[in-house]
C-alpha cells in the first residue's frame, strides 16, 4: 500500500490572503492617527513571508518605529489564527483534482496540520473536503493544545501518526514548511516540499527535502509515477 501523508495549509489550502488582511489589520491598529505608514501590496508581503522576512521587519518596511513594531508583531501573532480571519483562505489551485486522483487510485491519504481540530473542521465544512480524509486519517492538535514552534509540535504528531497508521509499503510526506521536512526526516520519510506554501525554494532547499515541486498537483503526479515503478 502507498500513502501520502500531506499538510493541510499551503499544499492544499491557499492561506496568503488570510495573512495579508491580518497584516492589514495589525497595521491599521498600530500606527498613530496621522503617521504616514506605507502598506505593502500583498505580492511583495507574501515574497517577505516566504523568504522569512521576521514579522518586526516586516512592518519596519511599512513605516513603523520599533516600539510600533514590536506590538505589531504580538498583535500579528494573536489574530492570525482567529476565527474572523480564516474564512479568507482559499483552496490552492488544482488541489482538489488532486485529491481526487488520489483516491481514485487507492492511495491512502493523510492529513498533518499544525491546526486545531476546529480549524481543520471548519475548511473540511467550507470547501467540502471531509470526504477525502476520514477521522482515523486526520493528524491535528486539540482545541486546547498549547503550541510550542511547530518545528517541534509537527514532530510529534508523524510520531503519533506513524504509530497509529496501519504500516504501508512506502509514504511520502507532502509539505511546504521546514516543520514538514523535519518531521519526515526525523522518521525516514520521503519528502516532498511545495512552492506554493508560505516558504520560497531558497527557504526550502536549506532543509533538503527529497524533492522540491511547484504545487500538490505536481507531488501527486509524481507519487503516482513512483507508484507504478
Amino acid at each position: 500500500m502507498l500513502r501520502l501523508i500531506t499538510d493541510f495549509d499551503g499544499p492544499i489550502i491557499d492561506v496568503s490572503e488570510r495573512y495579508y488582511r491580518v497584516y492589514q489589520f495589525c497595521l491599521e491598529k498600530t500606527h498613530r492617527p496621522n503617521q504616514v505608514v506605507k502598506e505593502l501590496p500583498k505580492a511583495e508581503f507574501w515574497q517577505l513571508k516566504r523568504s522569512r522576512i521576521p514579522e518586526k521587519q516586516i512592518a519596519l518596511n511599512s513605516g513603523l518605529d520599533e516600539a510600533q513594531a514590536q506590538e505589531f508583531a504580538q498583535l500579528r501573532r494573536q489574530t492570525v489564527h482567529t476565527e474572523p480571519y480564516f474564512h479568507y483562505d482559499t483552496l490552492a489551485p488544482g488541489a482538489v483534482d488532486a485529491l481526487l486522483k488520489i483516491q481514485q487510485a487507492g492511495i491512502d491519504l493523510a492529513v498533518m496540520t499544525m491546526r486545531r481540530f476546529r480549524e481543520l473542521d471548519y475548511a473540511f465544512k467550507k470547501h467540502d473536503l471531509g470526504r477525502f480524509f476520514p477521522e482515523n486519517r486526520c493528524y491535528c492538535l486539540n482545541n486546547d493544545y498549547v503550541k510550542t514552534r511547530d518545528i517541534e509540535d509537527k514532530p510529534l504528531l508523524m510520531a503519533r501518526a506513524l504509530e497509529e497508521l496501519p504500516p504501508a509499503a512506502d509514504t511520502w510526506m507532502v509539505g511546504d514548511t521546514e516543520a514538514d521536512i523535519t518531521a519526515a526526516k526525523n522518521y525516514g520519510i520521503k519528502v516532498m516540499a511545495v512552492e506554493s506554501g508560505i516558504r520560497d525554494r531558497t527557504q526550502l532547499e536549506l532543509y533538503h527535502p527529497d524533492l522540491i515541486v511547484k504545487d500538490f498537483s505536481a507531488a501527486v503526479d509524481l507519487v503516482m509515477t513512483y507508484s507504478h515503478h
